[in-house]
């Protein structure tokens, strides 16, 4: 078991994982935006929950509305781009399978975890 208390900080982070599976905060100030249409995940699945704030995610061309609560899957490949669409920070949690990121938030090569 490997509990941890999330301190959402700004910006992308990765907070625990194994050879298996990621987890990551991420903090998006209104306004901000995450990924665009070149952005895809290469060797993962993400699962993306709204912790706080409000948003839209764009995946493969089709909107998402996202608010506290808002449980996404973002399949392997798939072109995804994330909005604060609201006036306060939008804090996610989000989780790859398996690992998609080193410790310091850059991606990884296809199943490579």
């Amino acid at each position: 078991m490997q509990p941890k208390h999330l301190l959402f900080g700004h910006g992308f982070r990765i907070v625990l994982g194994d050879n298996r599976s990621q987890a990551a905060h991420m903090t998006l100030g209104p306004g901000e935006t995450e990924g665009g249409p070149d952005n895809r995940n290469k060797g993962a699945d993400q699962w993306v929950f709204v912790a706080s704030g409000t948003g839209i995610a764009v995946v493969e061309g089709e909107k998402v509305e996202l608010r506290e609560g808002t449980l996404v899957r973002i399949g392997r490949g798939e072109a995804h781009e994330v909005r604060n669409t609201g006036e306060t920070p939008r804090r996610t949690l989000n989780v790859s399978v398996p690992p998609a990121y080193t410790e310091e938030g850059e991606e990884l090569t296809a199943g490579r975890p």
